[in-house]
């Protein structure tokens, strides 16, 4: 079925512009990565150009190469470098450089590292935050293999967001992720955030992977069980043959209805649901919107996640 033409509702534009062009210019002259591009991102143009709002990039630390082998991801497995020890500041300075109001981080899975990197993750956040306090910080972390004390790293860093992704529903675990993940670590991982934290947390699901619509109820069940806030759907898109073969193209409707059911049943805070829609898409726009519609203002917000005890 992966190979059956995609529907209409799947064309994309490429992207293009001169904030676009900016942005990238900018990033290669830091050797630095985004997720964006290494994942071959739908949205880049439109995240990166922000024009309806905050401008969003998504920066993955930690080099290009996973130390996993997900079946559903594009990025390439193996073959780690050490870290760049001038990676953290050199973010910084390409967040200020370019004026993004909200900066996502997220990395590869670095399992061959004695803390898999959270300590490098840390640096960064407060290397952004001290160039300057007011820019929003979204970070996007692998599970840590569930090690609460690597958790905490995260957590004492103050970001404003805590995302970690369970990518789908339980029954499918395997073989969509690494066997090294697991529902019970990712969800661990969310649980522990909001326990130890006032930070907003958030996840995300891939649909069109064979999974059950009271699968999909559940997950979202379990995640508000642990108090996520945000959770976002996109579909699955197959990036080579030899990745895992689309189960099915779901329908736009079929994402309304998700929105409807997480934001109007379930409370989350948003949910951003659609074909083209993946984890950090639109990141600081609706994080923004959706906190202004909670009451709060930006600063409050702020506020909330550097009160964390």
């Amino acid at each position: 079925m992966s190979r059956a033409r995609k529907p209409e509702w799947l064309k994309m534009r490429p992207p293009s512009g001169e904030r676009f062009t900016e942005i990238k210019e900018t990033l290669r002259d830091n050797d630095l990565h985004t997720v964006c591009e290494e994942a071959n991102c739908p949205n880049l143009g439109e995240c990166w150009s922000g024009r309806d709002g905050p401008g969003t990039a998504t920066f993955m630390l930690m080099g290009d190469r996973c130390s996993r082998g997900c079946n559903f991801c594009d990025v390439q497995t193996g073959g780690m470098e050490p870290l760049d020890p001038d990676e953290p500041e050199n973010v910084a300075e390409s967040v200020a450089k370019i004026g993004l109001d909200y900066v996502v981080l997220t990395s590869v899975d670095r399992d061959d590292l004695p803390d898999q990197g959270a300590s490098h993750f840390a640096r960064t956040i407060r290397a952004i935050k001290e160039q300057d306090p007011s820019i929003l910080v979204e970070v996007l972390v692998p599970d840590f293999q569930g090690e609460p004390e690597l958790v905490r790293k995260i957590i004492e860093a103050e970001p404003d967001v805590i995302a970690h992704n369970v990518e789908t529903v339980e029954r499918l675990q395997w073989p969509v992720r690494d066997r090294r993940a697991s529902y019970e670590q990712s969800l661990s991982v969310l649980d522990q955030v909001n326990r130890e934290s006032d930070i907003y947390t958030k996840t995300s699901l891939m649909l069109g992977v064979g999974e059950y619509d009271h699968e999909v109820y559940q997950t979202m069940s379990d995640l508000r069980e642990v108090g996520v806030d945000v959770v976002t759907f996109g579909q699955y898109l197959q990036p080579s043959r030899s990745h895992l073969e689309v189960f099915e193209y779901v329908h736009p409707d079929v994402f309304d209805t998700w929105q409807r059911v997480a934001e109007e049943e379930l409370d989350f805070l948003y949910c951003a649901s659609g074909p083209m829609v993946r984890s950090s898409y639109r990141a600081g726009e609706l994080f923004v919107d959706a906190v202004l519609r909670d009451g709060q203002s930006v600063a409050e917000a702020r506020e909330r996640a550097r009160s964390a005890d």
